[in-house]
């Protein structure tokens, strides 16, 4: 799926997504009817152990895109721009942003709306399709005071609606909507012509997206309202883990139909 057929869903189907950081689970995911992939900068907390998106870097940003290209289907491909990196003037955000590109993205995203338009302009204007995020920003959870829902007093509310308006005028292609009220996402989804996908954002948005892990059920003890899981994949696993563990002690495995002669 490209970037234009994304665009033509708004009116016909909801849009699904999932992060991914790796080949193996991107060639899992080639094989689905997922719609989209986002390469998250959440790979700093997911596949590095950071309590934070903060440590992730475009360079590593950029290793985790490759990756994922490696086993990537038809699915669209966003790689996020990390923390600073479109925060340092124009050059600097083109320099990141095509590094992403070149690493196999068809697309970036990044968070916020204020200080960034020209740059989305830009971006867009030289053939890179970009997707925004508003609400719960995890790039600037320490302004934020923690990861908390977003949009919730009328300021706030009005504040994120016009944010969504500014990024659909900048050339943005969809917007991010993470932890805001149901009633907030709905209004801003039924006033964009773009795509929304929520978050914690409620029904009424035009497409979801989750982490692969927390919605496998691989992330034990992370349990947000939002989050759905549709495996049980952390006792899954375990239970195959020990398994092998029991077959490899008690001598079952390997037997002779697993051995060379």
């Amino acid at each position: 799926m490209n970037v234009l057929e994304f665009q033509k869903q708004k009116s016909k189907r909801k849009l699904t997504m999932v992060t991914c950081y790796d080949t193996w689970s991107a060639r899992l995911i080639a094989g689905t009817s997922i719609d989209a992939i986002l390469v998250g900068d959440s790979l700093a907390m997911v596949m590095h152990g950071h309590p934070t998106t903060l440590p992730a870097t475009t360079a590593l940003m950029a290793l985790h895109t490759k990756a994922v290209a490696r086993g990537l289907g038809s699915q669209l491909l966003v790689a996020d721009m990390p923390f600073l990196s479109y925060r340092k003037g124009l050059r600097t955000g083109v320099e990141a942003a095509g590094t992403l590109m070149q690493a196999g993205a068809h697309a970036v995203k990044l968070e916020g709306a204020r200080g960034h338009l020209d740059l989305i302009t830009h971006l867009v204007d030289s053939g890179v399709p970009v997707m925004g995020h508003l609400g719960l920003t995890p790039q600037s959870i320490h302004q934020l005071g923690g990861f908390k829902v977003q949009g919730q007093n009328p300021a706030e509310f009005d504040r994120i609606h016009q944010e969504a308006l500014d990024l659909e005028r900048a050339g943005c292609f969809s917007v991010v909507l993470e932890c805001v009220p149901s009633k907030l996402a709905a209004r801003i989804t039924a006033d964009l012509k773009i795509p929304t996908i929520g978050i914690g954002a409620g029904a009424e948005t035009d497409g979801q997206v989750l982490v692969l892990q927390d919605m496998l059920g691989t992330n034990e003890g992370f349990k947000p309202k939002f989050l759905r899981t549709f495996m049980r994949g952390a006792d899954l696993i375990k239970d195959a883990l020990n398994d092998y563990d029991r077959e490899v002690k008690s001598g079952s495995f390997p037997n002779d139909k697993e051995s060379y002669t």
